[in-house]
């Protein structure tokens, strides 16, 4: 390769860089921290998770309440996007 074309490389990729930071830069606050989306103030409350919660306090406990094993049962198959209601 010719000494020009390795500096057109050399230019590219210098420049890439510097895009890349100057994103990075201003994706940040000025303490230097990643900025976070906003939460809002007001948020729905889940009675599974609450439920969930109670029973992650329980520990080992949950394994034997009816209700813990009820809400694990539900939290599956919402992740698994089954109809719970006998629709499927």
């Amino acid at each position: 390769m010719e000494g020009s074309v390795l500096a057109r490389i050399a230019a590219i990729v210098f420049v890439a860089i510097a895009i890349t930071a100057a994103v990075v830069e201003m994706g940040r606050d000025e303490a230097g921290q990643a900025t976070r989306p906003a939460t809002p103030l007001m948020q729905e409350v889940d009675p599974l998770r609450a439920e969930q919660l109670r029973c992650q306090e329980l520990g080992e406990a949950a394994a034997s309440d009816p209700n813990c094993l009820a809400v694990w049962a539900e939290t599956r198959d919402r992740f698994l996007g089954r109809d719970r209601t006998g629709g499927e």
